[in-house]
Parts: C-alpha cells; sequence; structure tokens
C-alpha cells in the first residue's frame, strides 16, 4: 500500500470518527447544526470513492519485469517448434490506439502474469522510424500499419491475429488457444 493511500484512509478514518463522534453529541442534546454532519459525510464519500477508483489492488509497475526481445519473424516457428508461445506486438510511439492498448491491456497485472509464464517469449516491433524487419513482416502479414498483436503456438502455429484494440480477454483467450495443451 502506498503513502499516499496509506494517509487517505488515516483522513477518511477521521472524518468517520468524527461524523460519529458529531451524531453522538447530537444524540445527548448539544446543537449540532445538521449541515456540518452532511458535509463531512459528503467529504468522505468523496474520499472513499475516490481510493477505491484509485487503489485497485493491482502492480501498475509489474510491466517493467516484462522480458521483451526484439521483433525476428525468422526465430517465431523454430520458437513454436520447440513448444513456446510467441505474443507479437507491433507497436508505435505515436499510435494513439497503441498506447491505450499498452495502459489498458498489457501493462495489466492480469496481463503481465500471463505473458510473463513459462514458455512465453515476447517479440516487440517499434514502428516508430522505418525498420526493414518490421516492413517486411507487415508486408508478409498483409497489414498496413499498427497496431498490430499477434500470437503464435503449439496449438496455432500461423498465429491468432488479436483485434486492434485489444482487451483483457481476447489477449488471455488468444494466449490460452496458442499454447500448448
Amino acid at each position: 500500500m502506498g503513502t499516499i493511500t496509506l494517509i487517505s484512509l488515516v483522513i477518511l478514518a477521521l472524518l468517520v470518527g468524527a461524523i460519529s463522534l458529531l451524531i453522538w453529541q447530537r444524540s445527548k442534546g448539544k446543537r449540532i447544526p445538521l449541515a456540518v454532519i452532511f458535509v463531512l459525510g459528503f467529504f468522505a464519500v468523496g474520499l472513499g470513492g475516490i481510493i477505491g477508483f484509485v487503489h485497485k489492488g493491482e502492480d501498475y509497475q509489474a510491466y517493467q519485469k516484462l522480458q521483451w526481445h526484439t521483433l525476428a519473424p525468422e526465430k517465431i516457428a523454430p520458437l513454436v517448434a520447440d513448444g513456446y508461445t510467441v505474443f507479437v506486438d507491433i507497436t508505435s510511439d505515436w499510435c494513439s490506439i497503441c498506447q491505450t492498448n499498452k495502459a489498458e491491456v498489457t501493462h495489466r497485472e492480469q496481463v503481465v502474469n500471463a505473458l510473463m509464464a513459462d514458455k512465453v517469449i515476447l517479440m516487440q516491433g517499434n514502428w516508430s522510424e522505418a525498420d526493414s524487419t518490421i516492413a517486411g513482416y507487415m508486408k508478409h502479414e498483409g497489414v498496413p500499419g499498427t497496431p498490430y498483436n499477434k500470437v503464435y503456438g503449439p496449438r496455432a502455429p500461423n498465429g491468432i491475429v488479436l483485434p486492434s484494440t485489444l482487451t483483457i480477454e481476447a489477449v488471455l483467450n488468444g494466449l490460452a488457444q496458442a499454447k500448448a495443451l
């Protein structure tokens, strides 16, 4: 749990404590305006919502553990023949869908864990600048541009093309379909 989350939880606990104390004092006959209790309650609910939204209990830095290899199309078939699953990601820095795919899917802990599984090789081609290897692969695949993701494996030696706009389910299903039994 991060420091900011911890501080937020302490403030939330103090707000709930203050509200409880004010309600108890009011029940004992003290003149405490209801508006004060409602305003504090509003802040408590708002802060609780923010904490719940920001802290989903997920490791947002997990993607940094991924070991990406430079795209090498000639190595895919031998790796698959050896029982490996190969996840290919063709991306570019200027591609907004590529950046969304990273933030919403490939950098999410659930997908990172699947990509870090045994016998999964990650290959990436960054087409931000001209690259003959990427251009040749994309021409062979018949795809004009980024994003492009494909999963190869023992059960899918020709690969499974994933949708341009990735979802967690699409990546996990693609990996599961391509892997060995």
